[in-house]
């Protein structure tokens, strides 16, 4: 992370993530709309698109957003962040489980794992957009780019 960096390792991670998510839908409708027949080549390539989300998840967005998280909080609300962040993320995973088999009888499951791939291209239009690079940068330097606070009104509290 420290040699390549966290925002090249997102987006690198959601383009990835969008592919195999994308093949995945494609070859889960093929399967689905010829029902009874066997089409293995789109069946392997079911099974190799999941490795490949499985890959770019674990290159990206699973440690980077736990790194990210932990350094775009102000000292004095880092502990409450992070706590709201891993809360968040405990929900929404629920959320997925638990609609899943209704998303996918409402929408089929290509239509599910289409719309996944549209959440991550706007996961990475966000951070394309929105997030810096923190790699090489000091928590000073990290407060002062999320506005972690004013420095004059800390100073006169006694809270630097």
């Amino acid at each position: 992370m420290d040699r390549v960096g966290r925002r090249r390792l997102l987006l690198t991670s959601f383009a990835g993530i969008i592919g195999a998510l994308s093949l995945l839908g494609t070859c889960l409708t093929i399967v689905e709309r010829h029902h009874g027949e066997k089409i293995l080549w789109a069946l392997g390539l079911s099974i190799a698109s999941c490795y490949t989300f499985v890959a770019f998840f674990n290159i990206g967005v699973a440690p980077v957003t736990w790194v990210y998280s932990s350094e775009i909080f102000p000292l004095r609300l880092r502990a409450q962040g992070y706590s709201l962040g891993v809360a968040v993320n405990r929900l929404m995973n629920a959320m997925i489980s638990m609609t899943f088999i209704s998303l996918y009888k409402a929408i089929t499951i290509g239509g599910a794992f289409f719309l996944f791939a549209g959440v991550s291209l706007a996961g990475w239009i966000f951070v394309y957009t929105l997030f810096p690079e923190t790699k090489g940068r000091s928590l000073e330097e990290m407060e002062e780019l999320f506005g972690g606070g004013n420095r004059k009104s800390d100073e006169l509290e006694g809270r630097v």
